[in-house]
Order: structure tokens, then C-alpha cells, then sequence
């Protein structure tokens, strides 16, 4: 696994674990960001990213992304 950060732009991955304290992993529980969902990074500018995940689009900053891991 790795983290989300690393993922290429326009490749599908699915959430392997998602990190963090609880309160990490309840905000991106809300987005849909869980285990086994699919994940696709749409763009990525400085270590933020835009992905897409259960057809919504979602801005995350560096920190939250590298608790995803994919």
C-alpha cells in the first residue's frame, strides 16, 4: 500500500485503510473516503489533491491525503 500522494492522476485505486485519529477517520468517513471504496485522483498540485470518490468530487490538502492509503 501506499499513500494516496503517491497515486498517479486519472488511476483508479481502491482504499486500503484509512489513518489518522478518530477524528481524521470520521471526516473522511463522511466523505465516503473508507475502506474498499475506489478512488481516482483527478489532479494534483503540491501534494493537495482532487479526487473523485463515489461520483463526487472532493479537495483534499496533503495531510489528509497521505492518510489514505491506497
Amino acid at each position: 500500500m501506499m499513500p494516496l500522494t503517491l497515486a498517479g492522476i486519472g488511476e483508479r485505486n481502491v482504499i486500503g485503510r484509512v489513518g489518522g485519529n478518530e477524528e481524521t477517520r470520521r471526516f473522511l468517513g463522511n466523505l465516503g473516503i473508507i475502506n474498499g471504496a475506489e478512488i481516482t485522483v483527478i489532479s494534483a498540485i503540491g501534494g493537495n489533491v482532487i479526487v473523485n470518490v463515489k461520483d463526487s468530487r472532493v479537495a483534499l490538502n496533503e495531510d489528509m491525503a497521505r492518510h489514505i492509503l491506497v
